[in-house]
């Protein structure tokens, strides 16, 4: 792509978010969230190939719609209440319907069967954006209309772990199991997102680092299932080394850093008085933990079969630039001892 495009639709990625998060009125709001839309289309039909076509397409459709009902849910509250502002959503019926297009824009389950095949249609660089900016300024509004108690966050929260959990154990390409991941980490941040909405933004900071270091160890290896995987060793030694405390910081298992965030959301809803959905969001970690620790397998304990006299065109140098991922990797394996400075920060 042409570096002067590049920078325009990155730009545009920017200024749309940005918009989206100084806006206090749902037209500029909305505004902001087109924008964002209208900027990463053109990143994912870049390659002109059938399943980018076929992805642009869905997720075009799936915004579209999520974007259309933000209007609507914004315009019948003006109409109720006579307010146009993001913080004086107060009458239910605009109010939900505004969550539901939320959850329908950054892929809460039930609203979440776009994202995985949206994901294996692209390349890693344009799915990390899809993953991690995209989620940002749907996130902030969420933040600003989030009602006293709503029954509705804690089933989109309780389904995202659940049904991501579920899905992603027989999946075999790499991108859809981290589209299931990413359901997943964000039913976790809705859970808790009602009582303790700091604690539900440092979750998603973690869930940024974590998804970042997966993604482009990933497009690093060049690897797009789990069967391929098993080249990693001769590709990037050091990468396949590291990748199990990557992918297992991402399921949450101690003593790595993404086991902070599930171990204070865990202790906050306990707080709360909701022992059993505590108890169900700690059994659906298993479900997640399951595969993630599949891929450390395939990535780690086995050897690609091959024959000695065929040429093995793995072994050139890669030509992807590796210090993002070697930022990204150590935050994601030493963030744990951090944790209690970061939550002094945001405990009032």
């Amino acid at each position: 792509m042409n570096p002067l495009v590049l920078t325009i639709l990155l730009t545009g990625l920017g200024l749309g978010t940005t918009i989206t998060f100084m806006s206090s009125h749902w037209l500029l709001a909305w505004m902001g969230l087109e924008i964002n839309t209208l900027a990463i289309i053109p990143l994912m039909i870049h390659h002109h190939h059938p399943r980018a076509v076929e992805a642009t397409t869905k997720y075009f459709l799936a915004q579209a719609t999520a974007a259309a009902t933000i209007l609507f849910a914004s315009m019948t509250n003006a109409w109720i209440t006579g307010e146009w502002g993001i913080q004086h959503m107060t009458h239910p019926l605009p109010t939900t319907l505004t969550i539901l297009a939320l959850a329908l824009k950054i892929g809460l389950a039930p609203l979440h069967s776009w994202l995985p095949e949206v994901l294996q249609g692209l390349d890693y660089t344009t799915g990390l954006i899809l993953s991690t900016w995209q989620k940002l300024a749907p996130f902030a509004l969420l933040l600003q209309i989030l009602p006293t108690s709503s029954d509705l966050l804690i089933l989109l929260g309780l389904l995202s772990t659940l049904i991501a959990g579920w899905a992603g154990l027989n999946q075999t390409q790499l991108r859809k199991i981290l589209a299931y991941s990413s359901i997943a980490h964000l039913g976790w941040m809705t859970l808790v997102l009602q009582f303790s909405p700091p604690l539900a933004l440092l979750t998603l900071l973690f869930y940024l680092i974590m998804t970042s270091s997966a993604f482009m160890m990933f497009k690093l290896n060049n690897t797009t299932n789990v069967n391929t995987l098993a080249t990693s060793w001769t590709k990037t030694p050091v990468v396949a080394a590291l990748s199990p405390l990557i992918l297992l910081s991402l399921g949450g298992l101690p003593p790595l850093s993404g086991f902070a965030p599930k171990w204070l959301i865990l202790s906050e809803l306990t707080n709360q008085q909701m022992g059993t959905l505590a108890t169900i969001a700690a059994l659906s970690a298993l479900l997640s933990l399951y595969f993630y620790l599949r891929l450390s397998y395939a990535m780690t304990l086995t050897m690609f079969p091959h024959s000695p006299l065929t040429p093995t065109s793995w072994r050139f140098t890669t030509p992807h630039l590796t210090l993002p991922l070697s930022i990204s990797a150590t935050a994601t394996i030493f963030l744990l001892p951090l944790t209690p400075a970061a939550v002094s920060l945001i405990t009032p």
